[in-house]
């Protein structure tokens, strides 16, 4: 025993909502600091994580991430690629297709504006296990995929 307090379930959901609005303050300071809205954000941030994972993002699956109709989906990726935070290429893989990349500067002022975030948070980790981390990123993992569940309504 740690002598830390238990915490129940109602406890754990209440701090992982305080950091939600946290996160969101974050988000909201970018968005606000390049002329963005916070669903540009999270079209960025879809593009981004579609990237790294290594399955190009196209205009219907950026629509159905961020929960938009056709015609504002081609609104968002106009206005993003007007203001340079994101290019529309041609599928190297299928050139009928046309996938979408966030720009260098999009990259780099995520990476400015984040860079100190990410590691504060690595600092914070540093002290935990690998059993430990395995444990939180089991739990977070399962968290969003309850949360994205009651996002979309499949609760």
């Amino acid at each position: 025993m740690t002598g830390e307090p238990a915490h129940t379930p109602l406890d754990i959901g209440l701090l992982l909502r305080r950091l939600t609005v946290e996160l969101d303050a974050v988000g909201g300071r970018f968005a606000s600091t390049h002329g963005l809205n916070r669903t540009d954000v999270r079209a960025l941030v879809a593009i981004m994580d579609a990237a790294r994972s290594g399955r190009p993002m196209t205009a219907g699956r950026l629509g159905e991430a961020v929960e938009l109709a056709s015609a504002s989906t081609t609104a968002l990726l106009d206005r993003l690629e007007r203001v340079g935070h994101l290019r529309r290429v041609r599928d190297p893989e299928d050139g009928r297709r046309v996938v979408l990349e966030m720009s260098e500067s999009a990259m780099s002022a995520g990476a400015e504006h984040f860079g100190g975030l990410q590691r504060d948070l690595a600092a914070a980790m540093a002290g935990y296990t690998d059993e430990e981390l395995a444990l939180v990123a089991r739990f977070l993992q399962d968290v969003i995929e309850v949360a994205g569940r009651h996002a979309h309504g499949t609760d």
